[in-house]
């Protein structure tokens, strides 16, 4: 068996891939399990094992293409080219597909999911896997013609991220309470409502023992490591106030909410790839 996967097991595994994907975005039940069986018989001898990290760098290429990934196919991003070529044309006719996700991003949430311990949400951040590149580390590579991104698309629901700060200033409430701190908890402020969007943070908290906490809010329907899209004031302001500002983010948001948080300045706990850039004619 040879290491290098040829153009028709490349292919058949992204088809087998987006397949999964739509069903997923559409909330219907698969198999990854049988669908790994299944491929087996149409791979180069390949193992299990080896399918599974061939998704995961389907994944990786997607999040790079605007997508959403698959739930528990956590992104490897040392994928070959040929890969990142098969995903990108495949998605340029993958109308169902990309019918499936803009439904799944542009989806209305009213109201933040009945969550029965909140401060049971929180969780480490996650750690990406060593192979991953480091932003710089390499020439980019050409994202092709894709249509929309469709991660920035879901960052610009309002509604979804109105009910993740909501559900983050309950979280706050509940976690000054149970500290004893209730004089600090009648004070957090959801200043995005109150004062507006041009902060940099969306809630005024406080630590235990007065300090201010500033509290940015991120939210997603997808998994801990789909990216976040941050303004230039926010980055800045996670700078400028580094002692105070935290970075609160939520995933998962549709199912069983789940936050990790990234204390200080996000330039020093991400990794920061400008995508657009404020153009002037010379």
């Amino acid at each position: 068996m040879s290491d290098h996967w040829s153009q028709e097991e490349v292919e058949a595994t992204v088809s087998d891939y987006l397949e999964m994907l739509a069903m997923e975005l559409r909330g219907q039940t698969f198999n990854k399990a049988k669908h790994n069986r299944n491929l087996l018989s149409r791979l180069n001898q390949r193992s299990r094992v080896a399918i599974e990290l061939k998704h995961q760098n389907i994944s990786a290429v997607l999040i790079g293409l605007g997508y959403p990934y698959i739930d528990g196919y956590k992104p490897l991003f040392n994928y070959q080219e040929l890969l990142h070529r098969v995903v990108t044309e495949r998605l340029m006719v993958a109308t169902s597909l990309q019918d499936a996700a803009a439904a799944a991003v542009e989806q209305s949430m009213e109201m933040p999911p009945s969550v029965n311990d909140l401060l049971s949400m929180q969780v480490a951040p996650p750690i990406r896997a060593k192979e991953t590149p480091k932003l710089y580390d390499r020439e980019p590579r050409v994202r092709g013609l894709v249509v929309r991104n469709y991660l920035e698309m879901e960052s610009r629901n309002r509604s979804l991220g109105a009910a993740g700060e909501k559900l983050v200033v309950e979280y706050e409430h509940q976690r000054l309470w149970k500290a004893g701190k209730r004089d600090l908890a009648d004070r957090i402020e959801h200043v995005s409502n109150t004062k507006g969007d041009h902060l940099g943070f969306d809630i005024q908290s406080f630590e235990t023992d007065g300090r201010e906490r500033l509290i940015e809010v991120k939210t997603t329907r997808f998994g801990e490591l789909t990216p976040f899209f941050a303004s230039k004031n926010e980055v800045e302001v996670s700078a400028q106030r580094e002692a105070e500002y935290q970075l609160y983010r939520l995933f998962k948001f549709n199912e069983q909410p789940r936050l990790y948080i990234l204390p200080g300045s996000l330039r020093k706990s991400c990794s920061l790839d400008p995508i657009q850039f404020s153009v002037l004619p010379s």
